[in-house]
């Protein structure tokens, strides 16, 4: 039973400390199982090691076997800018530089979130997918632009009338307008958050009943419904494996 295994002392009640330490385990076997369910399909010579050219064959090769097929698409454009993109970020991952990947560098590649070196990558990758002008930073209409679109003349919800607000007083941290990398990787890798410490105590805090900060499996129970739309439960999938239930 998942209670049972996140209780890592054994004395019936589940902690905001033993929650947290059971949401980064599952974060960290959600990355290892995605990059062994991907494996196979580029490690084309089964040498257990990754190279550039694999990776570019599988994802690209046809695209670069045949170009004159999509030279009027829109795949066209898309696979002309993330060749480059991917190749830079294998470039990021790849420490030893023989442009072969290990499995910890290909989950770099696949994973940079999670990994120090890798920041820089995650902070310039998201600078090109939002500054639509190209002038290097992020303005206000752009940072809006990335999760809302305007309609003609029509009027702009609250929320985005709020996320206009969080640009400038918290996003915009030298108030000259736009976002440049320091800013978004303020904004986006922030410091002093930590994930998996958020959500078990919003988990602890919504369905701890007597409030007295830890919780029994029937207060767990109790909030099924969270549990399933949370990281502790993979959001929902290790509940539906025969062998792990709540």
């Amino acid at each position: 039973k998942i209670v049972d295994r996140i209780d890592n002392d054994g004395d019936g009640f589940v902690t905001t400390e033993e929650l947290k330490t059971w949401i980064k385990r599952v974060q960290k076997r959600y990355i290892f199982d995605n990059v062994a369910k991907v494996w196979k399909d580029y490690d084309r010579d089964k040498d257990d090691k990754i190279s550039w050219e694999e990776y570019k064959q599988a994802t690209y090769g046809y695209y670069l076997g045949n170009p004159a097929e999509f030279h009027d698409s829109s795949d066209h454009h898309t696979f002309k800018k993330m060749l480059p993109r991917d190749e830079r970020r294998f470039k990021a991952a790849d420490l030893d530089g023989d442009l072969t990947a290990t499995r910890e560098e290909f989950t770099a590649f696949l994973h940079p979130e999670e990994f120090e070196h890798m920041k820089e990558i995650v902070v310039l990758e998201t600078l090109e997918d939002i500054d639509k002008n190209g002038d290097g930073f992020v303005d206000q209409d752009e940072y809006i632009a990335d999760m809302f679109s305007h309609e003609e003349n029509g009027p702009e919800p609250d929320w985005v009338l709020s996320e206009r607000e969080q640009f400038n007083e918290f996003r915009d941290l030298n108030k000259d307008g736009k976002l440049d990398k320091d800013e978004i990787r303020h904004w986006i890798l922030p410091q002093d958050y930590d994930h998996a410490q958020a959500e078990a105590r919003h988990l602890v805090y919504e369905s701890d009943k007597n409030k007295d900060e830890k919780l029994t499996k029937e207060e767990i129970l109790e909030n099924w419904n969270m549990f399933v739309g949370s990281q502790a439960t993979n959001y929902g999938e290790d509940l539906t494996k025969n062998h792990d239930e709540l």
